[in-house]
């Protein structure tokens, strides 16, 4: 089991309103709404979007991460939580 399981449904409704959200942008587009306007909504996705992933950046080290650290297994999964951490920082 994935520790983000223990927050799945909260994780899901967050993604349900960030689809929604996308879709709020194409009506906005549609209706040739104001760019400043639609740009603060796009900052708005990515920030929800960041927040579900810094959840299941939390979730895996702390379920993952740290149960490979406890079996003396640790070393490769820090190296692939620090590819991670490097894709997202780019």
């Amino acid at each position: 089991m994935h520790l983000y399981q223990q927050n799945r449904d909260d994780l899901l409704i967050r993604l349900r309103r960030i689809e929604g959200q996308v879709r709020g942008i194409q009506k906005m587009l549609e209706d040739d709404r104001y760019c400043v306007d639609i740009l603060a909504q796009i900052s708005s996705i990515k920030a929800a979007l960041g927040k579900v992933e810094l959840s299941l950046i939390e979730s895996h080290t702390r379920g993952c991460v740290a149960d490979a650290i406890r079996t003396d297994q640790g070393d490769e999964k820090i190296e692939e939580l620090m590819q991670v951490l490097k894709a997202h920082l780019k």
